[in-house]
This record gives structure tokens, sequence and C-alpha cells, in this order.
């Protein structure tokens, strides 16, 4: 699961749990029941401008209980680290800036190159081949080399297996060889479009769940 997705589904589960509670809060801090004639039952959490949110009750009930503050405590430490955990990884990149170029012989001189432009280049190279009606690539980290990941869209009837050989020994081919590189692993991943009936645009072979995937070492 990527990172676009978790955090979709973590703040989708906040934004309704919030949401939630504050529309309890505002009906009760209204007094909307009283006014709207309902009658909501005894263990509703707030029902009147005069109560508080949490009862005097409530607060004592279990703080006599051994096991108490141990799981209040627990709760809290696991809550904080879970929240600190999502804050390093929203902030640590995984994409490049820029990527070394070796240049042996030169006398330590330091050669880089702007990840975006080998991107655009890669983008450009991929979307003028055959039949690819869309393309994307992305310079990402990995172990020892960077990486690419692009996404591309053919048009109806299109060979992804053609489309990989064609990015294999083109537009990836030119980038290994123009920076000088060992090796730059690729993942491919292809969507391809479905012909459609006229006046209606074309669909997604991915939304039917044929999905085109491919990686290059």
């Amino acid at each position: 699961m990527s990172r676009t997705v978790v955090n979709r589904i973590l703040l989708g589960l906040v934004g309704v749990v919030l949401l939630g509670v504050g529309v309890l809060v505002l009906a009760g801090g209204l007094d909307l029941y009283r006014r709207l004639g309902v009658d909501p039952p005894g263990w509703w959490p707030l029902t009147s401008p005069h109560q508080p949110v949490v009862s005097a009750r409530s607060r004592g009930r279990w703080v006599g209980s051994s096991w108490w503050w141990p799981t209040v405590i627990g709760g809290l430490s696991v809550l904080v680290v879970g929240m600190a955990w999502w804050l390093v990884a929203q902030l640590r990149r995984t994409g490049l800036a820029a990527i070394d170029v070796p240049t042996p012989g030169t006398g330590g001189l330091r050669l880089k190159v702007s990840a975006r432009a080998l991107e655009e280049a890669l983008e450009h190279g991929t979307t003028v081949l055959p039949e690819v009606e869309r393309a994307a690539v992305r310079l990402v980290r990995a172990p020892g080399h960077p990486r690419l990941r692009g996404a591309v869209r053919l048009t109806p009837g299109g060979d992804p297996v053609g489309l990989v050989e064609h990015f294999e020994d083109g537009p990836r081919a030119d980038a290994v060889r123009s920076l000088r590189l060992a090796e730059l692993p690729a993942d491919l991943r292809i969507r391809v479009l479905q012909e459609a009936p006229a006046g209606k645009r074309p669909r997604s072979a991915r939304r039917r769940g044929r999905r085109g995937h491919r990686e290059l070492e």
C-alpha cells in the first residue's frame, strides 16, 4: 500500500471521528435536542449546554483500579509514537533532487544532474514512443543506486510488451549511457485504454482489473 493511500485512509478516519465528536458537542451545546423535541437515551454523552462532556462519575469510575493508569499511559504512549512515526514518514523524501554522474580521471570534479531534468527527458522520450498516450517518470532512492518508477498509458490496442522493449532500448538505455551509470533499474506500470463506442471516451483496462506491470533490471 502506498504512502498516499495510507495518508488518505488515516486522514479520512481522523476526519470522521472529529466530525462525529464535533456534531455531538454542537448539538448538546446549542440545546438542539430540547428545541427539536428529541429525547436522547440516558447514556448519550451530551444532551444539554449545562452537562459536562465527561461526567464526574465517568471521570472517577476506573481511577481506583490497578490497571487504569498503566492502560492510560500505555495507550497514550502508543498514540504518541504512532503520530511521531507518521510525521517522520511524511518528512522523509523518497524522490531525489539530483543524481551524481561519474567523472573518472578529472581530479575530484563532481558532476550532478537535476533529477527533474532527467525525469522530463525520460518522459519526453517515452511519450514519443509508438502507441504511448501519456507517460510520467520519477527518480526515487534505492539502496546503492537510483531507481526509476514510470507510469505509462497506451492507446487502445497498444502492445505493453513492445512498449517495454522500446523503453528499455530507448529512453532508459540513453539515460544509462549519458549518465555513465552501472545500472538504472526501473519499475514500469502500464495501462492500456480499451476501445469505446463512438461518442464515448476510451476506458482504461486497469479499471477492469487488467494491469500491466513489468520490472526492468
